[in-house]
């Protein structure tokens, strides 16, 4: 069997891991001990991140054509990618949680939502909060007059109350 025909699977799979993805994180593991290995995929399978080590040149095969070609030029060493098809923020967020514990895990570069960024950009990524928090901070924006307005009627509403019974027996005298 030819060398290409073995490695057209390995192609494929990587095709099919960024296909509709949301971002695609490159990743040098260099030097990143088992433990901490360990915790990392955990966290990535837990928010739902698919992260893998390729050879790179299967992935710059894999990425041709695609908006993820633009990584290319940064796919030396060993590297591996973080890729998300739902959270946009989810791979640079928990990569970066995990390069305060362990320095030699850097994030090279990403392409989200088919923009590319640089080693810069993806760590300015890792602040943004996920969509969820994101949603609940907006709708406790929402929420927050609403409230507010009730607790003020609330205490109108006690001060009336309790300040009604004099003016009454005042009006009856």
């Amino acid at each position: 069997m030819a060398k290409v025909e073995q490695k057209a699977p390995i192609v494929a799979e990587i095709k099919d891991v960024v296909d509709g993805a949301e971002a695609v994180v490159l990743v040098a593991y260099s030097g990143i001990n088992v433990a901490a290995d360990t915790a990392l995929r955990k966290d990535m399978r837990e928010a739902g991140v698919t992260y893998k080590v390729f050879k790179n040149t299967m992935m710059k095969r894999a990425f041709e054509g695609t908006p993820f070609e633009k990584l290319n030029d940064q796919l030396e060493g060993p590297n591996a990618i973080a890729v998300s098809k739902t959270d946009a923020t989810a791979p640079a967020r928990i990569i970066a949680k995990y390069a305060k514990t362990a320095p030699m895990l850097k994030m090279i570069g990403g392409v989200v939502e088919g923009d590319y960024y640089d080693e810069k950009g993806v760590t300015a990524l890792a602040t943004v909060p996920s969509r969820e928090e994101l949603l609940g901070k907006l709708l406790g924006s929402i929420q927050s007059p609403i409230s507010n307005l009730a607790r003020v009627i609330n205490q109108i509403a006690e001060q009336q109350g309790g300040g009604a019974a004099p003016a009454e027996e005042a009006a009856a005298e």
